[in-house]
């Protein structure tokens, strides 16, 4: 499914969410991102040793997050808690995005979150959203 049916405020080049693949509206949802070789960032991160840098993963966990809160008003990202990032992540690798909300007080969502290539894990925490 397309990220944008969700209605995600984001778009080219800021949308880190490719495909949708399993949304359970308000409360989690999966997706797809690959960043290609070719993406500007990798000149300069790390040249010879290229690594998607860990802030758009974690950028790409808050959009899969949104789409998992799934409150048709929209959010904005109000807190990252935790983010671990266990392994690198290479341009051209399919990363999986997870996002599943584990509470809600007031407008703020709560949401684990984690992205995964293969087997091994490259992003893990919390975000926190707070509803529009």
């Amino acid at each position: 499914m397309d990220p944008l049916e969700f209605g995600l405020p984001h778009r080219p080049p800021f949308l880190f969410v490719e495909r949708v693949t399993v949304h359970e509206p308000g409360v989690e949802a999966v997706g797809e991102k690959t960043f290609p070789s070719e993406d500007p960032v990798f000149e300069g991160h790390f040249p010879g040793n290229p690594i998607v840098p860990g802030v758009l993963l974690t950028e790409a966990l808050a959009q899969m997050a949104g789409i998992a809160g799934a409150s048709g008003r929209g959010f904005l990202l109000s807190a990252i808690r935790g983010m671990k990032f266990p392994s690198p992540a290479r341009p051209g690798e399919l990363i999986l995005l997870r996002a599943r909300k584990t509470g809600a007080l007031g407008g703020l969502v709560q949401f684990e979150v984690s992205a995964e290539t293969g087997d091994r894990i490259v992003a893990e925490g919390q975000i926190v959203l707070n509803e529009l």
